[in-house]
């Protein structure tokens, strides 16, 4: 078994505890914009590849073959943002260098398997987000039409683009995707 840092206060230890695995604050707001565009995918849609080589990517597009990772600056050692953590560095440094080995293996997997790979960080804005999946994706099917369920336009309060500030909170609870 590995062996675990002790927690240096309860408060830390709530804190990790609280950390989600899918459905970041970032997903979600890359998720409804995309949706609310007309795109439709699968959210953490496990993909078994060649060699029972198994990938969850955070969205993916399983029609044209696009997978999408919003990685966090911490978790996933951004180049601009990441840190090493000066607390229990014997614990975490192998850690995080594992994620980002695993990173470029899912990578490699993926693209081996006939997919594309769109990475996003959770610090770039949302409109260059939603511009690297589209570029990756392409354009929505003419034959889809607009959703009769949405709105024409923003609701009251909601503002009229996708400006910046896309980690704020999503408000209410999405619906199903």
């Amino acid at each position: 078994m590995a062996e675990y840092p002790r927690p240096s206060s309860p408060g830390r230890s709530a804190n990790m505890r609280a950390i989600r695995r899918t459905d970041t604050k970032p997903e979600i707001v890359l998720r409804r914009a995309l949706h609310k565009l007309g795109y439709r995918y699968r959210k953490d849609y496990r993909l078994d590849l060649e060699g029972g080589r198994r990938v969850r990517p955070d969205i993916a597009f399983t029609a044209r073959r696009v997978a999408v990772f919003v990685d966090g600056c911490f978790w996933h050692a951004c180049p601009e943002h990441g840190r090493n953590p000066a607390v229990n560095d014997w614990y975490w440094a192998p850690k995080l260098r594992r994620n980002v080995e695993r990173d470029r293996a899912a990578d490699e997997t993926l693209a081996e398997a006939g997919w594309q790979v769109v990475r996003v960080w959770e610090h770039e804005s949302l409109e260059a987000a939603v511009a690297a999946v589209i570029a990756a994706v392409g354009p929505r099917s003419p034959s889809a039409g607009p959703d009769p369920r949405e709105p024409a336009g923003p609701g009251p309060g909601e503002p009229a683009g996708l400006g910046p500030g896309w980690l704020a909170a999503p408000g209410p609870a999405e619906t199903a995707d």
